[in-house]
């Protein structure tokens, strides 16, 4: 059965120059995908003339793109509340509609973060017992797998209960999409003793060891690349520090590598003979591959692209609302969750009593 994927297409730093052609080149590859755009239907329309006459793959996938017109736009500068309630129209909220309707199986948008969290909250809705939604993205580590990472700028303050949702979504998730049953949980800190850590991490790590989840303890930044634990839980604000620090450190070290083969004729040579190694290295560090944040915690399934994606980038984020659908991530996410959610208040109850 065709997987059906609506686009925000006027979202993100470059908006149609960039989703359309992705749109197009996710389609050509994958024949059981059906891309539903959104936004501006001339524009989106003229776009994809544009797109096919450049491309080698005119008229491929033009039978399974649909145009669905959207008049607003959410702009990266608009506070949430106006994008939630003076934005009505917009190619972001129309694009999350479609899967509330059913008509879309998950929505991908390269928009304005704050914006999208709060539409696809409004629309959607929260599984029962979440209390806010959480960016979780995959990041490749050391052992040749994933760490899967949350929240990653989706909430800035969270209290301790809110951390354990975030663990108990993670889980889920990697749970759904790797076959692993019982992910290792580590909860992001300044050090791995119990006793350090502000106050909202050290209530959350005696949350987590009460859980019933496979905790392992406090983790340090160090850890998430080491691929110590299968997820990695934080609040958005450090998560999303964190997350930009990598990039910008894994770009840096491209820049420099690439500026010392290019430093002189000797290093010129060196370069051709090791350009098989440079490609695979540039392959591994390029974050424009792990492109594709999922927002956990909703009643249906979005995907958030980076606002500066190119078209590479932004192709990934399909693929991976793409490979979710296929996966089943929001049924498999709501039965993982379930009794999880059910045992919380027991165990609750219990570690209260334990502390009186």
């Amino acid at each position: 059965m065709a997987v059906r994927i609506a686009i925000d297409c006027m979202g993100g730093d470059q908006g149609l120059a960039v989703t359309v052609p992705a749109a197009l080149q996710c389609a050509a590859e994958d024949q059981d995908c059906v891309l539903l755009l959104v936004g501006r239907s001339k524009e989106i329309e003229s776009e994809i003339e544009s797109a096919m006459r450049r491309s080698t793959l005119r008229g491929v996938a033009a039978e399974r793109l649909h145009v669905v017109h959207a008049e607003q736009v959410v702009e990266m500068g608009d506070p949430p509340a106006v994008a939630l309630r003076a934005k009505r129209d917009s190619s972001m909220r129309i694009a999350l509609q479609l899967v509330k309707n059913g008509q879309a199986d998950a929505c991908v948008s390269a928009g304005n973060t704050g914006a999208l969290m709060a539409i696809a909250r409004f629309v959607l809705k929260t599984l029962d017992g979440i209390d806010r939604p959480a960016i979780a993205q995959l990041l490749p580590n050391q052992k040749a797998g994933f760490t899967t990472m949350l929240d990653l700028g989706a909430n800035v303050d969270c209290s301790a209960e809110q951390l354990l949702q975030f663990a108990i979504l993670g889980c889920a998730l990697v749970s759904a999409l790797q076959g692993n049953q019982r992910p290792t949980v580590g909860l992001l800190n300044v050090g791995e003793e119990v006793i350090k850590g502000n106050e909202v991490v050290k209530q959350a790590g005696d949350l987590l060891r009460a859980s019933g989840l496979n905790f392992y303890g406090n983790v340090e930044g160090d850890d998430i690349y080491r691929g110590t634990t299968d997820v990695v839980v934080c609040d958005g604000f450090v998560g999303n520090v964190a997350l930009k620090a990598s990039e910008g450190l894994a770009q840096m070290l491209a820049g420099f590598v690439r500026e010392e083969f290019t430093r002189n004729l000797l290093a010129r040579l060196v370069a051709l003979i090791a350009l098989p190694v440079l490609g695979r290295f540039r392959r591994r560090v390029d974050h424009r591959q792990h492109n594709g944040a999922c927002l956990l915690g909703l009643r249906g399934i979005v995907i958030k692209s980076h606002g500066s994606a190119d078209v590479y980038a932004f192709g990934f984020a399909i693929r991976r609302a793409v490979e979710a659908a296929r996966h089943e991530l929001m049924q498999r996410t709501q039965k993982a969750v379930a009794p999880l959610v059910a045992n919380r208040p027991a165990r609750s109850a219990e570690a209260s009593a334990g502390a009186l």
